[in-house]
Parts: structure tokens; C-alpha cells; sequence
């Protein structure tokens, strides 16, 4: 795209699914028009992982201002919630934000708003974790018909989540959610910009980037997680971290390790698409290649 079709003094939104490009983009239109590039992808914020998710390296970060990659601890659980917290303060008096990521739960909440809903407490997680699948989803529908018909029934996260709300507080999740307040950056101040890919450029240069991390240390960096790999937090979905632990671990060979971890790569970043697709039309498209 043309950066001089953007406006300076708009924000920015970079959605798109892993390799495709956004945070490239979101570089170039920092250099060419000023701003702070903003992090809004779940798993560029734990420290620990800087090779393996593609969080930007020192010399980007020389060129352009950064926030909110690396900053949480390897070891602790971070929320929407608590990442809608961090990036507000950075919405206004400072250098126009660039937000960038594939986390879609991420824009939404920034976007549309979020419900402040309690913390599952921990006794209430591990009661839900102890529960099959098809009973936690039964009991879903039964305590919460409209979250239930609207989630990815599929996806046991998103159900345990449901769950819990429920469990802990007495009432729904879809009432809390009810109750969602403003938006902290509505989406008619933006310009929302979406990438895409072919499928098979994407795949190809999900598998490239992947060998780029073999041969940038990326087995050094899991490495030095692995004393600690037994206590991680939200660092242990990092994709394609199982993966390199298997291997330290003499569980997979590194050939095998490599091609789980571009499988489970191309997987998630067919999910991100999908949630894309579905939500955000309002977004320009950017196709590549």
C-alpha cells in the first residue's frame, strides 16, 4: 500500500495472521510518518521468546519506538484485560500508536470495549480442569444459552472460560459481557488495515522464517527456558515452543521438532484468518503477495 494515503495523525491498526507481514508495514509507516509501534499479539509479550515469536529484534527496535513486547514475566498469565490496561495510557499524549498483532481478542477489546469480569479464582480453574469437555459444554448451555450459541463451541478455552464465570460469580458471562463499557479507541478514528495471504505464500513463508529461527538460535533461546519450561505461564504457547522443549528433551528429533512446529504454525494461523474473516469486514484488506 501507499503510507502517503495514511493520515500522521491517525491512529493505526495492523491486524493480520503470523508471517504476513504486519509488522514490516507497521516499521515502514513509523520511519515514513512518525509513531510508537504498539504490540497487540498475545504471545510477543512474554520475555523469553524474542526469536521464536518474531518479536522485533534490537536494530528494529532502533529505528522506531516500541511498546509492550517482552514485558511480561516468563512465568505469569496475561489477559485481555490486563493488555487493554497496559496500551490505554499509550493511546493519547504521546507519539501516534501503531497497533500491531494477530490477536484479534486484542483489537476487539480495544475497539468495542471489554466487560470487566472477575478472575476465574484458582480453585474454580482447577475444578473446571478436572471436567470432560462434552460435560463442561453441557453445562455451558444450560447456565448460559447466549454465550453458548455464540462462541466457538469447538474451542475449550473459550468454554472452560464461560464456565467459570458462571461457577465463580452467579451469573453469566453473556450478562457481564452485557454490560461492556466504551471503547478506549473506537474503530471510526482508526485506520484499520487487515493482511492476508495466499495460502500457499503464506505457508511457504511460515516454513522460511521458521528454518531463519534455526539458524538465529532459536534452539539457544528454548534452551535457556528449559529450567524453567516446568512453571511457564502464558510463555508456554508461544508456537512451536513444545515443539523445541521435545527436542532438548531427547522426545523428538529436530527434524520432527521442525515440522511439528511449522504444522502447528500454519494451523493457528489458519484460525487467525478465520476470526478475521468473519469479524473484521470494516478493515482494509491488504493482499499478498
Amino acid at each position: 500500500m501507499k503510507i502517503d494515503a495514511l493520515s500522521p495523525d491517525r491512529p493505526v491498526l495492523i491486524a493480520g495472521p503470523t508471517a504476513s507481514g504486519k509488522s514490516a508495514l507497521a516499521l515502514e509507516i513509523a520511519e515514513a510518518q512518525g509513531g510508537r509501534i504498539i504490540n497487540a499479539d498475545a504471545l510477543q509479550v512474554y520475555e523469553g521468546w524474542r526469536i521464536l515469536t518474531a518479536r522485533p529484534g534490537p536494530e528494529d527496535e532502533a529505528r522506531a519506538p516500541h511498546a509492550l513486547y517482552g514485558h511480561v514475566p516468563f512465568e505469569a498469565e496475561y489477559s485481555v484485560g490486563a493488555w487493554l490496561r497496559d496500551v490505554t495510557p499509550l493511546l493519547t499524549g504521546g507519539p501516534r500508536p501503531i497497533i500491531v498483532g494477530g490477536t484479534g481478542l486484542y483489537f476487539r477489546a480495544l475497539t468495542e470495549g471489554l466487560a470487566e469480569v472477575p478472575e476465574s479464582p484458582p480453585e474454580v480453574r482447577a475444578e473446571a480442569d478436572q471436567i470432560p469437555f462434552p460435560q463442561l459444554l453441557a453445562e455451558l448451555d444450560g447456565a448460559d444459552p447466549v454465550l453458548a450459541s455464540r462462541i466457538d463451541r469447538q474451542n475449550r478455552a473459550r468454554v472452560q472460560r464461560g464456565w467459570e464465570v458462571w461457577r465463580a460469580t452467579g451469573r453469566p458471562l453473556s450478562d457481564w459481557q452485557a454490560e461492556t463499557p466504551p471503547p478506549a479507541l473506537p474503530l471510526d478514528v482508526t485506520q484499520p488495515l487487515l493482511t492476508d495471504a495466499d495460502t500457499d505464500w503464506l505457508n511457504a513463508r511460515i516454513a522460511q522464517r521458521f528454518d531463519r529461527m534455526l539458524a538465529d538460535a532459536v534452539l539457544d533461546e528454548a534452551r535457556a527456558n528449559l529450567p524453567r519450561w516446568p512453571h511457564a505461564g502464558g510463555a508456554r504457547k508461544a508456537i512451536g515452543a513444545p515443539e523445541l522443549i521435545a527436542f532438548l528433551k531427547d522426545e523428538l528429533s529436530l527434524e520432527d521438532a521442525r515440522e511439528a512446529a511449522i504444522i502447528a504454525t500454519r494451523q493457528y494461523a489458519k484460525r487467525q484468518r478465520t476470526w478475521f474473516r468473519a469479524r473484521m469486514g470494516a478493515w482494509q484488506a491488504l493482499a499478498y503477495p
